[in-house]
Formats: structure tokens, sequence, C-alpha cells
């Protein structure tokens, strides 16, 4: 793979921005470095299953339940898009790995308070600047099929 810069460009093309080409095979991908940073990206995580003991009665301390999480994270992944590099994106393996472990070894009472430490890793762990976070604990009602907190932390830009 090739990674040329402005007024690099194979003979023939022009260069009308200040942009990468990265050349790979028959194909280049072009990014404009003026718009790099610009928008607010999301990295987000489905149906993130973990068990857990949550609850505030006596039997739910005794268990583990499964809780369900939906993450949104603000991302900025132009750059990751333009290196193909893992190093330059956030990392949602090792998001969901660091969660994992934590709700597993948890033992709140509340949603909310669980809910409220899984963001908190989020921001300050991973950097994220944003985060929405849906925690379904599914059968706590049981005439309800859902049942939980959605949260959003920090600054949407």
């Amino acid at each position: 793979m090739e990674v040329n810069s402005p007024g690099d460009s194979p003979p023939g093309s022009s260069c009308l921005c200040q942009e990468f080409v990265i050349w790979h095979g028959c194909f280049n991908m072009s990014f404009d470095l003026n718009r790099l940073g610009t928008g607010m990206d999301i990295v987000f995580l489905r149906e993130l299953r973990i068990d857990t003991v949550i609850g505030i009665y006596d039997w739910e301390r005794e268990i583990k339940q499964t809780v369900v999480l939906d993450l949104e994270m603000a991302a900025d992944v132009a750059k990751a898009a333009a290196s193909d590099h893992i190093d330059d994106t956030l990392d949602y393996k090792a998001v969901a790995k660091r969660l994992i472990e934590f709700v597993e070894a948890s033992q709140f009472q509340l949603v909310e308070t669980l809910a409220e430490r899984c963001t908190e890793i989020i921001r300050e762990e991973f950097g994220v600047p944003w985060v929405r976070l849906t925690l379904n604990k599914a059968g706590a009602v049981s005439s309800a099929r859902d049942v939980g907190v959605i949260i959003e932390r920090g600054a949407r830009s």
C-alpha cells in the first residue's frame, strides 16, 4: 500500500484540495484533511449481554441476572478511515471487554448506578466525549418486556 501526500497524485490526475490519497492495488481512497475532526461520528455496540448481581431484593443479591447494554459513543472516525489502523479509532472490542469485566464483578442495587459507572469508564478510560447508554434489565417487571434506563453523558459536538 502506498500513501501519498498532496501533489503526489499519479499522472493525469489532479489534487484540488489538501488530501491524502491511499493507493492499494487498482483503487484509491481520498480523504480531505480539511474535513477531519469536523463532525461527530458514532461507534456503537448493541445487545452486549452481561451476567451480574443487580437488584434491591434479597433474592436478587443471591443470583446473577442478565443486563443488556446498548452503547453509542462519539468518535471521529475519519483518521481511522484514512489510516485503516485500529490505533486511530475507538476500539469497540476493548470497550466491550472492559465493560464485561467491570459489570460481571459489580454488585449494585440500582441499574442507575451501574449505568452511571459504565459511562464513567467509557469516558475516562477511552477518552469518549459523549456517550448514550441503554441498560436493560429484561424481566424485572413481569408484564413488561424491557425495563431499564437510558443515560447520556458528555457533550455532543
